[in-house]
């Protein structure tokens, strides 16, 4: 199965595509659209706000430090490719795929 909203750089990290909805009435885990993982963040898209909080939330969903994960591209954008460093990406697939299958 291929799973396009998760890959690996070249040294190692995980990238993740993220497609961000903010100023949602609560930040969750939306699901899969256009080969992204949608997710929902109540911050506005003001400032570097709603980038602040993907990557809290990213590193409260994966549990991953957040020192450890950066918006590498799509800064102003809703379509993101976020960098997991010290990461595995069966581990995040993993954790990923449990997410969904939930509906959280």
């Amino acid at each position: 199965m291929s799973y396009p909203y998760l890959s690996q750089s070249a040294d190692g990290a995980v990238l993740l595509h993220v497609y961000v909805q903010p100023k949602a009435s609560k930040s969750k885990v939306v699901g899969l659209f256009d080969g992204c993982l949608k997710i929902a963040i109540t911050a506005p898209p003001v400032d570097g706000k709603a980038n602040e909080e993907v990557v809290k939330f990213l590193a409260r969903l994966l549990d991953i430090p957040g020192r450890n994960i950066a918006i590498q591209a799509g800064g102003q954008s809703r379509r993101k490719r976020v960098l997991l460093r010290a990461a595995r990406v069966e581990d995040i697939l993993a954790k990923i795929e449990a997410i969904l299958a939930k509906g959280l």
